[in-house]
Order: C-alpha cells, then sequence, then structure tokens
C-alpha cells in the first residue's frame, strides 16, 4: 500500500497546468492555502511530476458540467501510479480580453484552450471571428501581450487580464452561466490533508461474459451504494475493450465497499481503486 503523503502545508509544490492565471491555478490555491503552484505545459507533464516526486501534489481538471469529462485526465489516472486524494468544483466564468482601447467590433481572431472556445461558442458566432487553439487560457492572453495584436483578443479569466496589463472587453461570456469544472488533486500515495473520505472512484473492465456489467452494477446496488458517475472509455490495453468508470458515495474502507470491490473483481478483468477521498464541498 502507498504510504500516507506527509508535508507542512505550506511548502507543499503543487503541479498544475497552464500559466499564471489558468483556472487551473485557482483550483490549487481552493484546495491548497499557502502553497506553491508549480506551471507545466500539459496534463500529461503534471501526472508525471507526481509520479517521480517533483511535486508532492498535482491537480487537474477532471469533468466540466456541460462539456462532460475530460477523457485524457481519466486515460492518465489509468496510466500512471497516482491516487486522488480531493476534489474542487470552480466556478468558470470567461472574460473577452484585449489590448487597452480595442474596440470589440474590430475583433478578428479569438485564441484559448479549445474547451473554452467551446464553452463560449454562441458568443464568438455573435462576433463572426477566428478561433485559434492554444495550450491554456492564462497562456492565450500571455500571447496576446507579448504580440500586441490590435485585432485580436483572448478568452481567459479576469486574473489574466490583472497579470497580463490587458483590458476585459467582455464579461460573463460563456454559454452557461452554471459553467463549472470540477478538478481533483493527485498524489503517489493517500493524503490526511482533506478530512475522511466520503466517496470513492474505481475503474475496470469487464470479464467477457454475457451480462458482465449488470451483475458488476448489481454488486453496488445489492449493498445500497449510490453511484454519482458511471461512464466507459476505450481501453489502451485492447481494441475494442472498453474501461468503466464509477464514482460511488463511500468510503473505500466501509464494509459495504469492500464486499461490492471484492464481488465486482471476480466478473473483471481489471480492477484498480483510483481514490477514496472527501466530497467537493
Amino acid at each position: 500500500m502507498p504510504t500516507t503523503t506527509e508535508v507542512p502545508e505550506r511548502t507543499i509544490p503543487v503541479g498544475f497546468q497552464g500559466e499564471a492565471g489558468a483556472y487551473s491555478q485557482r483550483a490549487v490555491k481552493r484546495l491548497f492555502a499557502g502553497a506553491t503552484s508549480v506551471p507545466f505545459h500539459s496534463v500529461h507533464r503534471v501526472f508525471e511530476a507526481v509520479e517521480i516526486g517533483t511535486v508532492a501534489y498535482g491537480v487537474v481538471p477532471l469533468e466540466n458540467s456541460h462539456a462532460g469529462s475530460i477523457n485524457e485526465s481519466y486515460d492518465l489516472l489509468v496510466r500512471h501510479g497516482v491516487s486522488i486524494v480531493a476534489e474542487t468544483i470552480v466556478r468558470i466564468s470567461h472574460c473577452l480580453l484585449g489590448l487597452p482601447g480595442t474596440p470589440l467590433d474590430e475583433v478578428r481572431t479569438v485564441y484559448s484552450h479549445t474547451q473554452a472556445l467551446d464553452q463560449c461558442s454562441e458568443f464568438l458566432d455573435s462576433l463572426q471571428v477566428e478561433r485559434i487553439a492554444v495550450h491554456d487560457t492564462a497562456g492565450a492572453a500571455r500571447i496576446l501581450a507579448e504580440r500586441r495584436q490590435s485585432a485580436s483578443a483572448a478568452i481567459a479569466s479576469a486574473e489574466s487580464a490583472e497579470l497580463y496589463n490587458l483590458e476585459v472587453l467582455a464579461a460573463d461570456i460563456e454559454d452557461r452561466a452554471d459553467n463549472s469544472t470540477k478538478f481533483v488533486a493527485i498524489a503517489r500515495g493517500n493524503s490526511d490533508l482533506f478530512g475522511p473520505p466520503e466517496k470513492t472512484s474505481v475503474v475496470f473492465a469487464t470479464a467477457d461474459m454475457p451480462g458482465a456489467l449488470y451483475r458488476c452494477l448489481k454488486e453496488f446496488a445489492d449493498r445500497h451504494l449510490n453511484l454519482s458517475k458511471l461512464e466507459h472509455r476505450p481501453s489502451r490495453a485492447k481494441a475494442w475493450q472498453s474501461n468503466f468508470y464509477v464514482d460511488f458515495d463511500a468510503p473505500v474502507h466501509d464494509p459495504a465497499a469492500q464486499e461490492a470491490l471484492q464481488a465486482v473483481a471476480e466478473l473483471t478483468s481489471f480492477l484498480r481503486v483510483l481514490g477514496s477521498y472527501p466530497k467537493a464541498r
């Protein structure tokens, strides 16, 4: 079993994908008071840094309230030896940023992360602008500030406008007013930093038998374990095989959870607990 992570809170290095002002950094600040935010270019690099010990924790996006699961993050949870130890939900409020004095009707090109562009599609359609995807929302703001392109803009946070001396041309431009993203903290082992666990995430591939998925889910239902998530993704281990991701509302050490997981293990070719952790507040 992995050992418990024990790091003095104010010296914790926490990795996140993006640059200063990214929504992922906002999630870091919500989960870790006084921690040192360490930026990485990609979510993959965050996982690698946690796994090899470059940082004590990482914070990665897992699911958007409207766009759905972040598939890359789920795939990386399977590939890397890390566990989910906490979660938080961040309200995503996008702004259109431009160089000071830029008229909104003169914007012709907009830079941002592909998900931010998708989340603001109705607003962008009204402007009839070219959309250019980059690695990060805050990175888009930095690129705009460095290139000084007067007919260009970036979709990013209000914090990014302050960091890169840009002007908010339009605020709250996302298509849905309740747009939020769930971020999770990952670590090489368990952690007592966030309190007792309340939910558990697992991934499994069913055995090659009729009704295998039904029988797996029945093991949870028979023990009155509520499933708050069920989703499948193609397995990278075998063509045409799916991995099923399940969240249930109980800590992994709960006797009912232990019984269910033992029963499910007999119906699967692969089963792994991704983490047991407190629910987002």
